[in-house]
């Protein structure tokens, strides 16, 4: 199809309007429920748990892989969540629309054209046009004829390989998360065979060998157990207070208003919304960095790289270990390197005890486990000779699983600074085709 620069999204697309539903019926079987949730902050498909809806689900509300859906509404505090355009993935099977969401249904059926409109959907120029006119004082708004009355540049060669590079470069991050999904579950899974269930020293009590397992790791294991506070546990390990494990470290936050403590801008600074929408435990770079006086407020200072992270308020139970030195707020719990059980052994710890841990939060306004709450927990300690050979497995698939992200989020910033083109057309249809090349050419 060919169309010029008087087109206008209303030509391609009309709207149809998420409705509410029924607290009671979520989580009954049905399709799962999108809105807001999922999308992400300036457009794109964010993952999560999905919840699921057994109530009414009119056609026209539903959702399936390839649709487009936005947010017309959001708070003025996250201004990148109005007019965000999102597409489903083909991990959800269906969908229902819900309130302040809605869906783009193409009046074009070509599927060049809809592709096409995504990305331009997720341009900057198209942020900023939503930004201009977005209106409201606590919750801000664009009007439904705004947002249809965005200009479509016309689908030259050009812009069509872009889309086609940016089509290669979202299956490559689709696959890179998939490959480190996997990773992740080999990882958690030896955890839990190990740490968690025992079935080494149950296999090795009953007579037999433990599966998948040399005759060097068997014979760290002993072939019976012994009674502790926290129920039978494998003779000879110990249990200790987590605090003793290992050391449990918190942070601050220098005065915003005082520029000095921000610029110049030279070392990492978390916050638990640098973790929000992670897909992996992994902390490559942060939203805002300190300067050295900045750095000097904060007491616990300049973590080293390998600290795990653990958010402990708002909400609790975020956790990513930084590949780089950080600094963190008061919104963490941080365990550097150094204790009796090294930050990856911790972070498959923590996912195991989350429950346990959440137990021990209190607060008003929002609930938050302090280091003071979280010290005392009881913990398993294997031998060191057990938690080495548990890092020997796992380290290298974390150290994949970080290769993956780094891969990713270099895609990721390839494809947001190419995205600009696809309206100013700045780029020659040349070179992106050796950018589609070079990204497909790529294995993992």
């Amino acid at each position: 199809m060919s169309f010029n620069y008087l087109n206008k999204l209303a030509d391609f697309v009309t709207l149809i309007r998420g409705t509410t539903y029924k607290g009671e019926l979520v989580g009954k079987p049905g399709p799962a429920l999108l809105g807001l949730g999922s999308i992400q902050p300036g457009g794109g498909f964010r993952e999560a748990d999905f919840k699921t809806y057994g109530g009414d689900c009119p056609r026209k509300l539903m959702l399936f892989p390839g649709d487009l859906f936005a947010s017309l509404k959001g708070a003025t505090k996250d201004g990148k969540m109005i007019g965000s355009v999102a597409r489903v993935p083909k991990i959800v099977q269906s969908g229902r629309l819900t309130q302040d969401t809605v869906k783009l249904e193409f009046i074009v059926q070509d599927k060049s054209v809809q592709n096409y409109i995504y990305w331009i959907l997720r341009t900057p120029q198209y942020r900023e046009y939503c930004a201009g006119r977005a209106m409201g004082s606590a919750v801000v708004a664009l009007s439904r004829g705004d947002f249809l009355s965005y200009p479509i540049p016309a689908l030259t060669h050009y812009r069509a390989k872009l889309v086609e590079l940016f089509e290669v470069i979202e299956e490559r991050i689709r696959l890179l998360r998939d490959l480190n999904t996997i990773l992740e579950t080999v990882a958690q899974t030896l955890f839990k065979s190990w740490f968690i269930d025992f079935e080494p020293v149950h296999a090795k009590a009953t007579g037999f060998k433990p599966q998948g397992m040399d005759v060097d790791t068997a014979a760290l294991f002993p072939q019976s157990f012994d009674e502790s506070e926290i129920g039978l546990v494998p003779r000879g390990w110990h249990v200790k207070s987590i605090g003793d494990a290992v050391e449990c470290m918190g942070g601050g936050t220098p005065n915003t208003k005082d520029p000095n403590y921000w610029e110049p801008a030279e070392h990492a600074w978390t916050t638990p919304k640098d973790l929000s929408g992670q897909l992996s435990p992994v902390l490559l770079s942060t939203e805002r960095k300190l300067s050295t006086l900045g750095l000097a407020k904060v007491s616990s200072g300049l973590l080293p790289s390998g600290t795990l992270l653990l958010s402990s308020r708002a909400p609790i139970g975020y956790l990513a270990i930084a590949q780089v030195p950080i600094a963190v707020n008061q919104g963490y719990i941080a365990i550097p390197p150094g204790g009796e059980l090294p930050p990856l052994y911790m972070l498959f710890w923590c996912r195991q005890n989350m429950e346990g841990i959440k137990a021990r939060a209190n607060g008003s306004t929002f609930m938050e486990i302090s280091k003071k709450a979280f010290r005392p927990i009881p913990a398993l300690v294997p031998p060191m000779s057990v938690v080495a050979a548990f890092a020997n497995i796992a380290n290298p698939l974390f150290e994949r699983l970080i290769e993956n992200e780094r891969q990713t989020q270099t895609l990721t910033e390839l494809r947001d600074a190419l995205l600009p083109r696809l309206i100013s057309g700045q780029l020659r249809p040349a070179d992106a085709e050796v950018n589609v090349e070079n990204v497909r050419s790529e294995v993992i």
